[in-house]
């Protein structure tokens, strides 16, 4: 799997959302919960278009739904029992509201299907990331007492014509999905099996999305795929084959004033037209996530990679080539299957060279019906992968606070987020680069795009000031 940027991240803790203009006038009130990758936050805006046009409304309280949805995550165990816990917590909810419905949708609804029904006997309904259309008679179903599952998986959906409902209060940041499913299989991943096989969406449609995006005041979007380099569609009408490169151009040509984030890259998949995309564009951002997994070849062919440690060095290098000022980051695994002392020191030496500004580190959990499960021995102690990742977030703290210190009196253009979480004087957003930055608020409003001097810095965090340079 891809998807990384907010993906094999310990499993996000959910989140509920309702949008600003929620609609009060319905009758019935659905509450969604949404853990783990930016793909999964994108699809409960679908849930949440298809169950506006059924007559569900969103609430932020959960105690007043009549439908509590959890949309899953299943790239860790840790992932998955995180949703058991939560369900423990509902079950006491739905014994005091009468009628309550409770769904488990996306990828652990993918990966259990009827067994979920079987170990959770509070839910109702069971439905994966291929199957949300048929949220409508699957609740009709279950308000008459059946239970229902739907996981078939499909080689066509895209749900290219729903329009997704915005469920943040943000405003400026946007999230709009290019494909679906996975090809590469990774043999430590479900993806291709939750998910299941690529399909790229209509780029029209795509412009269309992030157009009216921009038209509600969002001021940066995020294309979404779990191996967006692999994005390839024919155009209908003239038989152009879009790729990914194109679709880039087409959407940054589109929205000339809104900022173009993309993830995820495959590092055997990113090719230099992408790379020059970038730099012909302002627009485009200068940062691309770009996973190793592993500094070990060896290794790499285990988890099924198809590229070895010298062609992901090389990737590194065309990039930093091409755009000099590029952020890059990356996602870990330690403690892979037969990972020896030798193979973790060559992922530590990997991240001395590539320096990356943000790493997303995990230890290696099993997932049953991966190929490494049926495969490999999941042969490291668990205590030695903890080590090896103690190690890894040691070194890449420190990486992280050699790089931002080189910040210091440089001048970035930031994008106005929101305030920020611990002074409510002070507003947040990111680089074009993707370093997050704190500021004062001035006269700025949310949106705004701002040219800040950096004047100190700590491991995670540039601290900035407005300047007219």
């Amino acid at each position: 799997m891809q998807l990384t940027e907010k993906t094999i991240d310990e499993t996000k803790q959910g989140e509920a959302f309702a949008p600003i203009d929620s609609q009060n006038e319905y009758d019935k009130k659905f509450y969604i919960e949404s853990y783990g990758c930016a793909m999964n936050f994108n699809d409960s805006e679908i849930i949440a278009s298809i169950l506006y046009d059924n007559g569900y409304g969103a609430t932020k309280n959960i105690e007043e739904a009549d439908l509590v949805l959890l949309n899953t995550c299943s790239i860790r165990d840790k992932a998955e029992q995180t949703i058991r816990y939560r369900l423990n917590h509902i079950r006491g909810l739905k014994r005091k509201r009468k009628g309550m419905l409770v769904g488990v949708l996306g990828c652990m609804a993918e990966r259990l299907k009827e067994k979920l029904l079987e170990e959770e006997k509070l839910v109702d309904i069971v439905v994966g990331p291929d199957a949300y259309r048929s949220l409508p008679v699957l609740l009709h179903e279950a308000q008459g007492g059946q239970r229902g599952v739907n996981v078939l998986l499909s080689r066509e959906e895209t749900y290219a014509d729903i329009n997704p409902v915005r469920l943040d209060a943000n405003g400026v940041l946007g999230y709009v999905s290019i494909m679906r499913g996975c090809n590469n299989m990774c043999s430590f991943c479900v993806v291709p099996f939750t998910r299941g096989r690529e399909r790229s969406r209509d780029h029209n449609s795509i412009i269309r999305e992030t157009k009216d995006l921009y038209d509600k005041g969002y001021r940066e979007v995020t294309l979404l795929g779990q191996n967006v380099d692999s994005y390839n569609y024919i155009d209908s009408d003239t038989h152009e084959e879009i790729s990914f490169a194109r679709l880039l151009e087409l959407v940054a040509l589109a929205v000339p004033s809104m900022r173009i984030r993309f993830s995820t890259s495959h590092p055997k998949d990113i090719t230099d037209d992408v790379l020059y995309t970038i730099v012909k564009y302002k627009n485009i951002c200068n940062y691309i996530h770009l996973p190793i997994q592993s500094g070990s070849t060896r290794v790499l062919q285990l988890m099924n990679r198809t590229y070895t440690r010298e062609w992901y060095l090389h990737k590194v290098d065309r990039i930093k080539e091409i755009i000099p000022n590029c952020g890059i980051s990356t996602d870990i695994i330690t403690g892979f299957c037969s990972e020896t002392e030798e193979e973790h020191q060559e992922t530590m030496t990997v991240m001395e060279y590539c320096k990356y500004d943000l790493a997303y580190m995990y230890f290696y959990s099993e997932r049953p019906g991966t190929l490494a499960e049926r495969r490999y021995e999941d042969d490291i102690p668990e205590e030695v992968k903890r080590r090896r990742l103690a190690e890894v977030v040691a070194l890449h703290r420190k990486q992280t606070l050699e790089n931002n210190t080189k910040e210091i009196g440089k001048i970035h253009e930031v994008l106005v987020e929101g305030p920020s979480k611990k002074n409510e004087e002070e507003y947040c957003g990111r680089t074009d680069t993707n370093k997050f930055v704190v500021f004062p608020k001035g006269k700025l409003k949310k949106g705004d795009l701002v040219t800040l001097k950096i004047e100190s810095c700590n491991g995670a965090t540039l601290f900035g000031c407005e300047t007219e340079a």
